[in-house]
């Protein structure tokens, strides 16, 4: 099906034109509406990968951020992608922080949002993925915890046993800069007593994925890997957005408050996916995220570890196709190198 003009542009001018949080709420607007783009997306048997008990047709996932209410898991599947995660939701729907909270910087292929977990809430998400719940594709949820909820374990708890059996995978997201104190949960102690309350809570073996910030010590990395290890956490996501301004401080909107995606992430997203890498010495997966533009960026974050690999800003300034191109020149790269698959790939440059 071909797309109306304004969808099959994603991220051209029509679209950066707008304020950045409308055209999103456009963008999806459209996809519910039926639009999809028209993109012939690639297979290769060479970029299959088993993980965690799922069989994804290729590494390439839609990052957590865009499809915030799970309102349209299946069109973005219809892009290319191996696999969807979507919220974060929390218990309560919240409305997020106020408005602007999204900040394009266009020359540096990057964004500054603030959002603050906005999302209709654990009832509406919830009907809406136990809907699609029997439809083929990987659809994953990330887990958030209210501003205002006295315990956030709890929140986590609570989704989790609600949203388990719908989805295939669940990711424990403590790693948003834009929920005061959220970040605090990376700790040790505090960790370990999340990690211990959400997998005793558990009712199936689906994989369960805790998804770290790139502003870490490596203290706090070595204490992220124990006590994912400790509780078996089925892989992490590295990263997050960082509080970090380098790359972009010259812009007019680097002062905003909120993390920031994007190209700029790039670097100091795969350096810090490096390090768990090394950290996690093999007897942990890993799903690498932050900055991915091209088929060249995603290589090097399985060089540097990542079994899977997750984008989203890129939409806004490459376009729909993007999922499918990286999946078209993949294999170009496994060639270049000797690698018969993805997983012979995963890590070479740790190794």
């Amino acid at each position: 099906m071909t797309v109306p003009l304004p969808l099959a542009t994603l991220g051209s001018r029509f679209l950066t034109l707008l304020d950045a949080e409308k055209a999103h709420q456009a963008t999806i607007h459209l996809l519910k509406r039926g639009a999809r783009a028209s993109v012939r997306v690639p297979s290769d048997d060479r970029l299959k990968v088993s993980l965690a008990g799922l069989e994804f047709s290729n590494p390439v996932g839609l990052a957590a951020g865009f499809d915030k209410n799970a309102e349209v898991p299946d069109a973005m599947l219809a892009l290319g992608f191996g696999f969807v995660e979507v919220g974060a939701v929390t218990p309560k729907a919240q409305l997020g922080n106020d408005k602007p909270r999204v900040f394009r910087l266009r020359h540096n292929r990057a964004v500054i949002n603030r959002y603050g977990f906005n999302n209709d809430g654990l009832d509406a998400i919830s009907n809406r993925l136990e809907k699609r719940s029997k439809r083929k594709g990987i659809v994953g949820i990330n887990l958030g915890a209210n501003k205002d909820s006295e315990d956030r374990t709890e929140d986590y708890v609570t989704s989790l046993k609600r949203l388990e059996p719908h989805v295939s995978f669940c990711t424990v997201n403590i790693s948003s800069p834009n929920t005061p104190g959220l970040r605090a949960l990376q700790g040790r102690a505090a960790l370990d007593d999340l990690l211990s309350r959400v997998t005793a809570a558990r009712t199936t073996d689906k994989p369960l994925f805790l998804k770290v910030a790139p502003d870490l010590t490596d203290e706090d990395k070595a204490d992220i890997v124990a006590s994912a290890k400790a509780h078996n956490i089925s892989g992490l996501i590295v990263s997050n957005t960082t509080i970090s301004r380098d790359g972009v401080a010259e812009h007019p909107d680097a002062g905003q408050a909120g993390g920031l995606s994007g190209a700029p992430l790039f670097r100091l997203s795969t350096e810090v996916l490096r390090d768990f890498a090394r950290e996690v010495a093999g007897d942990m997966p890993l799903i690498g995220v932050g900055g991915i533009f091209s088929a060249r960026d995603a290589y090097k974050k399985i060089l540097a570890g990542a079994s899977l690999v997750q984008l989203y800003t890129a939409l806004i300034y490459q376009g729909p196709g993007l999922p499918s191109d990286i999946i078209r020149k993949l294999p170009e790269f496994l060639d270049a190198d000797g690698f018969s698959s993805i997983k012979e790939a995963v890590g070479a440059d740790v190794r």
